[in-house]
């Protein structure tokens, strides 16, 4: 079912979501079924549990070709619970990004460059990877959420966020939730 994503200025996105705990939990998958839904619906390239009001470290990520991202490279369609990441150096990489929660506008934010990911799949099973580039942009992005964290807090530099509709138009076509 399509759920409501929380806007910027919704106390409930502030909050450090919790651990799932009962991977068999019936309330689990559905919550994944609407996570999906959404994402699917809003064209977004991922979407935190938070996002939709629910306190759990959950985010989904990645799929098909995205309408709103053509010159995305593909990323896995990925269900990453209770995620850990790790930087693998202190490189960063900047750029444009959006969200569904900060909707309309975009920011120039910078990201670790190639980091490992862990966590677990929707029935309960640990796995890792080890990326770069766009897939290492969007993880960190999602879960960002699952701490309180939404992308305009990492900005360093006010001038370049605005509205996707008068920035420039590499900015159109950049990651959002």
């Amino acid at each position: 079912m399509i759920q409501e994503v929380l806007r910027m200025g919704d106390p409930r996105l502030l909050r450090v979501a919790q651990p799932v705990t009962d991977f068999a939990a019936p309330e689990l998958h559905a919550l994944l079924r609407d996570m999906r839904d959404t994402m699917a619906q809003l064209d977004g390239a991922g979407l935190a549990a938070p996002q939709i009001g629910v306190d759990l470290r959950v985010v989904i990520f990645g799929g098909m070709a995205n309408p709103r991202y053509p010159d995305a490279p593909a990323v896995p369609d990925t269900v990453l619970i209770n995620p850990h990441l790790d930087p693998l150096s202190a490189e960063e990489e900047e750029g444009w990004e959006g969200c569904l929660s900060v909707p309309g506008l975009r920011g120039w934010v910078p990201r670790w460059s190639k980091l490992r990911y862990a966590g677990f799949d929707e029935a309960g099973r640990r796995f890792e990877r080890t990326v770069d580039g766009f897939h290492a942009r969007v993880v960190q992005h999602e879960c960002d959420h699952l701490d309180g964290i939404l992308y305009p807090m990492r900005l360093r530099d006010m001038r370049l966020f605005g509205f996707q509709d008068v920035l420039p138009p590499d900015a159109r076509s950049s990651i959002a939730d």
